[in-house]
């Protein structure tokens, strides 16, 4: 039976799902469901019921079921998974995948067994957890087998993690509850405080990608936005520069670099000396936010870059993980 099912690697996202089989990914979805309130009946999965936000009746729910980077709602996400297991195993459910699945570093023992439950619930044969970091770094080819240190960033939706890493396993790292959702978040309050207007969490992160920066531009961009005012409860159009938006996102950012820095602290000295040599790697959908990379190279004192393959790093090395299982077993989470 093991012959003809598939090793998948799966990066469990706040904001989006990815399986990879191999250097293929073969699903990346919005990690959001669309629910019937009465049937309790999933209506709507990934691009489908985020299309949905903010624009349904009362009679269906459009929920995130991760927050932070672990499972809120552990009946949705367990229906997520079987739902996307289902897409890429098909109907032949006796051919039942072995999953290596990512969880942030530094979880509790309870949100682990969740995350494992739910895939093994949801209809894989074996489920492995890995945590995000050990994962990037596996996807993008860093040398943490050998006793020199590694060190990447991975800025996600719901959580941010920085890992210096050495022979497969975890030297040093800390997760900060707080992410892409977080950045969005700073914009809607800063969107109201100065205009008055409130604007909904699709916009501020059209703001975000469009028109966003993490330190000041040489070009500066601008943006029309429609938002509601807070005041007349009418539609009032505002327009936004890049120079508001880092203005905006300089808080959440502080907390990423105090992050970082609370690892560096903790880290060896030997294997900080390697890592100024090497370089922070930048993953994840953060990581794409210009200006991010020179932002931490002068915060940190280290050279930070952008990796080449930012948001799929994490689940491809998942799926690497697999056949490296023996290896890495004794630096693994244990559900």
């Amino acid at each position: 039976m093991a012959l003809f099912s598939k090793d998948l690697g799966i990066d469990l996202g706040t904001i989006n799902t990815r399986l990879a089989d191999g250097s293929q990914i073969l699903i990346d979805e919005p990690t959001i469901v669309a629910i019937e309130v009465d049937e309790q009946k999933m209506v709507a999965v990934g691009k489908e019921a985020r299309d949905m936000y903010g624009r349904v009746p009362d009679s269906i729910e459009v929920a995130r079921p991760l927050r932070h980077g672990v499972i809120a709602d552990y009946e949705i996400t367990e229906a997520l998974l079987a739902y996307l297991l289902q897409r890429v195993s098909g109907s032949l459910r006796f051919f039942r995948p072995r999953v290596m699945i990512s969880v942030p570093y530094g979880v509790t023992s309870v949100e682990r067994r969740a995350v494992y439950e739910a895939i093994l619930e949801a209809g894989s044969r074996e489920a492995y957890l890995i945590q995000q970091s050990l994962a990037a770094a596996l996807g993008i080819d860093l040398p943490i087998g050998s006793p020199s240190g590694n060190m990447v960033i991975c800025l996600g939706g719901g959580a941010t993690e920085a890992a210096v890493m050495a022979m497969y396993g975890i030297v040093s790292a800390e997760t900060l509850r707080a992410g892409g959702l977080d950045l969005d978040e700073a914009i809607i309050n800063y969107v109201r405080r100065k205009y008055g207007v409130v604007i909904g969490q699709v916009t501020a992160e059209q703001l975000k990608i469009k028109i966003g920066a993490a330190v000041p531009q040489d070009t500066e961009q601008s943006m029309e936005v429609q938002g509601q005012d807070q005041v007349t409860g009418l539609p009032r159009p505002v327009t936004l520069t890049t120079g508001e938006i880092v203005e905006a996102l300089q808080d959440p950012l502080k907390d990423v670099i105090e992050n970082c820095r609370r690892v560096l602290e903790k880290t060896p000295p030997e294997l900080v000396a390697d890592i100024i040599d090497r370089g922070v790697a930048l993953c994840g959908g953060g990581a794409l936010l210009r200006g991010v990379d020179k932002l931490l190279t002068k915060s940190l004192g280290i050279p930070a870059y952008l990796v080449d393959n930012p948001l799929t790093c994490v689940v491809e090395g998942a799926y690497r993980g697999i056949g490296m299982y023996s290896i890495l077993r004794r630096n693994l989470p244990m559900a």
